[in-house]
């Protein structure tokens, strides 16, 4: 059930309005896996994925619950313990850049991250805690800041499950995975708990040894106008990895698609955070705050390069970091009149605080730390401010102007002296949105809007290279403007349909690119992207529901440079159709297929990835009220495909220089899981 505000009520806390105002105003019934109707959101790219799509929709990984976020696509160049690779928008978004993702109010990007700035695991989410995916895309939303040029997901938890959940999960290539979790009145309120536990070897000639342990504590209290929750997380994971392999060397039979070339690539993380949550519906408005602490780990050892620096031992590395994350949200929103008509204006403010002690980079053979290549202590803090104003000035007109101020200060002490020093960078960011209708079950949007996104602390203070012989570099910018305007229309005319077209634009003022052989994201040239989303939701019976949508982009950098002016990784084409059947008896399934078209690799497009199609099904058949067995089957067709590639120069053992080559990580074969689960 999803309620519908009156559109002068919908302002940035749009998902915590809904939540409070369940008992005073009017509700409908929204049946499907997405809740888009008319009149819910402020652009048409915006929008609300069910707990019905995450419930019967199959996931090889927690973080692919982006995927149900129409255009996003996510897949994986190393082990599963590591951040997940993001596509949206022409973008490839390496683990995170430009897509902003939270959780429960927690922001998940990880800036000045030891591996990319903006990294983004969510190997530590629970799919089956998920409530609901709020998601936006371009940057036209006051509440969003840094790392939102793309677009942005929130990722609400439940407070109370619907039932106990105790599961079972078995596979092929070693894979388990326990989950218990439930819910149960407590004083006031309501304590939720999760223990998970997952172990997985992979397809990988070097089994992956892949283990995870999770756990959920919550309790929340909610009465007629108020909602408050404590929850505390904890998550512990290593693994081994078989990352990109160049594809020369399966070419020769020096390995097969599945081997790696340097068997001793892996890591360990681990991840802790106390939150709290409050929010209050107050009589000229609504009120909300999120605080939240959260310590985070990580030893990542990659090798990308193989043999090109070190032609005895080899160029494995290490990224290591450990980090505290203390924040704080707030907003204030007003319901009041302006000339006469409805309007909601909102405040917020939003501050972090990072401190990494430390943050290095380090050559190392087979794990062992052979010479630090450059260690830092950094001390970040960012700290946002918006304003926002929603007014309905006809039945069938709604403006939404807001303005953003953000401020950024860097502290980096590296073992490099001329990397240390002190950074602060400010950037406003306009925005506004219309709203026309709606008319005849149809609305259309015109949105417009400037964002930003921050770069790596240690480049606005770094005057030389990390790596020998220390040549000198400038100063990357703090903080890099983004612009971008969409032109959109939603319409519900065909019953049952609710379907959405957007052409949105976007520039970025410097392009965040992945670095092989340095495992990095480094500032690049500025770029242009626009494009045509199409998305449609279908329920055609109270229990099939179809999805299909579509998304082509064109990306290119827009200063001049002779290498060229295609942008590596940059997305042209998605496209994913899903079926849903829904408790027809005891049976229930779904099929989905994703599409995931060719990127150019290099500057002057003449290297190219190949598309990647992938089919996922599952089947359901509840043997009792409480007793339910799923089938879920990955890679239907068993197409041999890649997850990621990349094109840059490596050196095998014994070739006497670089070569530069198409390195790939390969789409997982087809892997079967039977889940067995227990409601109580």
């Amino acid at each position: 059930m999803l309620t519908l505000l009156a559109p002068h009520a919908r302002a940035q806390d749009a998902d915590t309005q809904v939540a409070l105002a369940r008992q005073s105003l009017p509700t409908v019934e929204i049946t499907g896996n997405y809740a888009n109707a008319v009149g819910t959101s402020d652009a048409a790219s915006q929008g609300t994925v069910t707990a019905k799509l995450l419930e019967s929709r199959p996931t090889l990984r927690p973080a692919e619950v982006l995927e149900f976020v129409p255009g996003v696509i996510v897949t994986q160049h190393s082990g599963d313990g590591k951040a997940n690779q993001y596509f949206l928008r022409g973008f490839n978004l390496d683990h995170g850049t430009d897509f902003a993702t939270c959780v429960d109010g927690m922001p998940v990007n990880m800036p000045t991250h030891a591996h990319g700035h903006g990294y983004s695991d969510l190997n530590w989410l629970i799919p089956e805690l998920v409530n609901r995916i709020s998601y936006k895309k371009g940057p036209y939303f006051a509440d969003e800041g840094d790392f939102a040029s793309a677009g942005a997901a929130h990722i609400d938890l439940f407070d109370q499950l619907p039932r106990g959940v105790g599961s079972v999960t078995l596979g092929q290539n070693g894979y388990r995975r326990a989950l218990l979790a439930n819910s149960s009145a407590m004083a006031s309120g309501q304590l939720l708990y999760a223990v998970e536990a997952a172990h997985n070897d992979g397809p990988w000639d070097s089994p992956e040894k892949f283990h995870r342990f999770n756990g959920v504590l919550r309790y929340a209290t909610r009465t007629d106008d108020s909602r408050a929750a404590f929850t505390a997380m904890a998550y512990n994971a290593g693994w081994n990895s078989t990352d990109q392999i160049p594809l020369r060397a399966v070419q020769s039979g020096l390995v097969g698609r599945f081997g790696n070339l340097d068997p001793t690539d892996g890591g360990q993380t681990s991840r802790y955070s106390l939150s709290y949550a409050l929010q209050r519906t107050l009589t000229d408005g609504r009120f909300s705050v999120d605080a939240y602490v959260i310590r985070s780990t990580l030893d990542l050892f990659s090798n990308f390069t193989f043999f090109s620096e070190n032609p005895v031992d080899g160029d494995q590395f290490e990224q290591a970091e450990r980090r505290r994350v203390m924040g704080l949200t707030s907003s204030r929103a007003w319901d009041h009149s302006l000339a006469g008509h409805d309007s909601t204006t909102t405040v917020g403010l939003q501050l972090r605080h990072d401190r990494l002690d430390p943050v290095g980079l380090y050559s190392t053979v087979a794990r062992r730390r052979t010479a630090t290549t450059q260690e830092s202590r950094v001390r970040q803090t960012s700290l946002g401010l918006y304003a926002e104003n929603s007014t309905q000035w006809t039945p069938w007109l709604r403006s939404i102007a807001g303005l953003r101020a953000d401020r950024f200060s860097f502290r980096v002490d590296s073992s490099i002296a001329q990397n240390s020093g002190s950074q602060g960078a400010g950037i406003a960011s306009p925005k506004l949105s219309l709203v026309f209708g709606p008319w005849d079950k149809t609305e259309l949007f015109i949105n417009y809007g400037h964002g930003f996104h921050s770069n790596d602390a240690r480049g606005t203070t770094a005057t030389v290279t990390a790596k020998p012989p220390h040549d000198p570099v400038d100063r990357v910018n703090a903080l890099v403007r983004s612009r971008g305007g969409e032109l959109g229309l939603r319409t519900e005319i065909i019953p049952g349909l609710q379907s959405s077209l957007a052409l949105w634009q976007l520039t970025l003022g410097s392009e965040l690119l992945f670095v092989g052989d340095a495992g990095e994201t480094e500032p690049n040239r500025a770029s242009k992207r626009y494009g045509i989303e199409w998305n449609n939701h279908y329920a055609a019976r109270p229990w099939l529901f179809f999805d299909a949508d579509l998304s082509l982009s064109h990306a290119r950098f827009t200063q001049a440079d002779p290498a060229g002016d295609q942008i590596p990784g940059a997305i042209r084409t998605v496209a994913s159709f899903g079926v849903t059947v829904a408790d027809r008896g005891p049976w229930s399934g779904q099929f989905q297929l994703r599409y995931f078209g060719p990127r150019p690799l290099i500057e002057d497009g003449s290297q190219n990835s190949k598309a990647t199609t992938l089919a996922y099904l599952r089947a359901g058949y509840r043997v009792s009220k409480d007793v339910k067995v799923a089938l879920d089957v990955f890679n239907l067709f068993d197409k041999q495909a890649s997850d990621i590639d990349y094109y840059y120069g490596s050196r095998l053992k014994g070739e006497a220089a670089d070569v530069d080559d198409i390195h790939f990580h390969p789409v997982e074969p087809r892997s079967v899981r039977l889940t067995v689960s227990m409601n109580f």
